[in-house]
């Protein structure tokens, strides 16, 4: 199973981050092992002083695909939830700098957090889901897929370019701004289309 995740997806993150708004997806990878478990804890890492949240819609590969034409892409996922690209703020930056890969600050055990699925049938409109991360019950992030540079049928296509979508494999498809710190005993929940469909602690 693959954790694929897109970066940069809404314009106004990457303007808050001082990123330059990329023409085409950028892609990263997260191993199986960064998915955190249902029912295990979350621990903030050691070896970070800055551990970001990035909330963000998740879909879920439901057919096997090479070369996906977008007019179809449609029919290669079936459910939608949202999830948490947990980031080492402090790490990517200094990689950044060097000009070296993410790794170290995004795809530890445990950093890719996501919630209850909900079949795509459930949504009236892929194009207009709203989803929120509330932080100790303060709404801290808030999205709509409408403001997605690039939607899921194209991060699908253009994804299976590169890389064999197996069933099963998930995609983060990007995090709209509002990403921020989090510490110790901070409480995230997050909340797709008025549905609380992940709750987690930070110990």
């Amino acid at each position: 199973m693959k954790i694929i995740c897109i970066g940069r997806n809404y314009a106004a993150h990457a303007r808050e981050l001082g990123n330059e708004i990329p023409e085409e997806p950028v892609i990263f990878l997260k191993p199986k092992s960064a998915l955190l478990r249902p029912h295990l804890p979350f621990y903030y890492p050691e070896f970070t002083n800055e551990l970001h949240y990035e909330c963000e819609l998740v879909i879920r590969v439901s057919k096997n695909g090479r070369y996906i034409n977008r007019r179809y892409a449609n029919q290669y996922y079936d459910a939608i939830t949202l999830g948490i690209d947990f980031t080492a703020r402090d790490l990517q930056n200094e990689l950044k700098k060097k000009g070296l890969p993410w790794e170290k600050a995004k795809a530890w055990d445990n950093s890719a957090v996501i919630g209850k699925w909900k079949p795509v049938n459930d949504f009236e409109n892929t194009k207009n889901i709203n989803f929120g991360l509330y932080k100790n019950e303060e709404l801290v992030q808030h999205g709509n897929s409408s403001k997605m540079i690039h939607h899921f049928e194209s991060i699908l296509s253009h994804v299976s370019k590169y890389f064999t979508l197996n069933i099963g494999d998930i995609i983060f498809t990007g995090t709209p701004e509002g990403v921020g710190e989090i510490v110790t005993g901070d409480v995230l929940e997050g909340i797709l289309e008025d549905e609380s469909v992940f709750q987690i602690t930070i110990e």
